[in-house]
This record gives structure tokens, C-alpha cells and sequence, in this order.
């Protein structure tokens, strides 16, 4: 596939900047007691619960309430939260040059479908492992759906952006690794990939967009 006219590219974050392996909660949770976890929380699909965390109307001890009311268990907000962010692995080593490189040829924006309690961990491991206090620096604006209260695959959420920044769709390539969020940019009128191998760097050089 080739990508024309691209001026601003908008990255999702969790499998393409951010390493991530959604089965690694699915297990703490089970290890939890919670069975079938897989069932309300996954790459593809999650529960209300989720939803009204990732778009901020839940507050972190409301959350894990309602882990411990939908399953039964009696486990400790400590707990559930280390649980919770089990999925957070590390950045790759290369993602800060990568993501300079693009922001010095287009516009370039962070988009995703986080929350507060993954935000404070993240960023934990953004300064140990990168030294660097925000990913925000990296970008000429980042979007966070606990922020923003709007998540993908929202067509709103894209088209927000697009106009905050005075950007055209045809000219905004979008990055995410969930199909799900890629139909609702393409639904927005934006360019697409679907990042499935985790490898940004590659993707990008060999299309010759960095």
C-alpha cells in the first residue's frame, strides 16, 4: 500500500510506541480469581467498566470497586492495579529517535485509548528506562481519552482532532495495531495502517515515510 501527500501522522500508543501484551492482565486477573477474564477485557472487546475508566468517569478506587463487585473477589486496590497494568512491558529502544525524525517532517500526535492509573505507570517507565518526564515532547500535541472523555474507534474523537489542528483527512496518516480503531479512522476519511509485528521503525523507513 502506498501513502501520498502525508503531512501529520497520528500514533495510537500501547503496540506501537509502547510495548504491551494484553494477555498479561487477562492472566494477573485470572491469578486474581477472576474467571474468564478474557470474556470482559481484551484487545477487541471490554466491558463499561473500561470504557468509563479510559474515558475518565471513573476514579481509580471506583474502578477497583467495581472489579471486586463484577467478579466477586476481595482483593486489594493494591492488587488490582498491579493487575491492571501488568499489560505495560517498556518502550522500544529506538522510539525516540523515530518518533523525532517524524516530528521533524509532519505534524505528529499521540492518540490514545488510556487512563489514569495507566498513565502514572507508563510515565514511571518512560523516565527510568528513556529519562524523559512526558511522551508529550514527542509530539506536537498528545490525546488521551481519560482527558479528552472520547476513545476510539469514535469517529468524533478523529475528526476532533482534525479540526482542533486544522488538518485535512486525505493528508493524515493514522497508526494503530487494533483493526477496530483503524475502521473508525477510516471511516473519519484519514490514511491507514494497521500495525500488527509491534515494529513501527520498520513500518515507517520502508515506506520511506521517515
Amino acid at each position: 500500500m502506498s501513502y501520498r501527500n502525508i503531512k501529520n501522522i497520528i500514533f495510537d500508543l500501547g503496540g506501537v510506541i509502547l510495548n504491551i501484551d494484553y494477555n498479561l492482565t487477562i492472566k494477573a486477573f485470572e491469578n486474581l480469581g477472576i474467571k474468564h477474564a478474557d470474556t470482559f477485557y481484551s484487545q477487541q472487546r471490554q466491558t463499561k467498566i473500561f470504557d468509563r475508566l479510559e474515558t475518565g468517569k471513573l476514579t481509580e478506587e471506583e474502578f477497583c470497586d467495581s472489579i471486586r463487585k463484577i467478579s466477586g473477589i476481595a482483593a486489594t486496590n493494591e492488587v488490582i492495579i498491579q493487575a491492571w497494568n501488568a499489560m505495560l512491558l517498556d518502550f522500544p529502544e529506538e522510539i525516540t529517535d523515530v518518533l523525532q525524525k517524524a516530528k521533524q517532517q509532519y505534524r505528529t500526535f499521540l492518540l490514545s485509548n488510556t487512563n489514569a492509573i495507566h498513565y502514572k505507570a507508563y510515565s514511571q517507565i518512560l523516565k527510568k528506562q528513556l529519562g524523559m518526564e512526558s511522551l508529550a515532547e514527542l509530539f506536537d500535541k498528545q490525546y488521551l481519552s481519560h482527558e479528552i472523555g472520547l476513545r476510539k474507534p469514535e469517529v468524533k474523537v478523529f475528526k476532533m482532532i482534525l479540526e482542533e489542528n486544522g488538518l485535512k483527512a486525505e493528508e493524515t496518516l493514522f497508526i494503530d495495531d487494533s483493526y477496530q480503531h483503524i475502521k473508525g479512522a477510516e471511516k473519519a476519511g484519514l490514511q491507514t495502517h494497521w500495525l500488527k509485528d509491534n515494529n513501527l521503525k520498520k513500518f515507517l523507513t520502508e515506506n520511506g515515510i521517515i
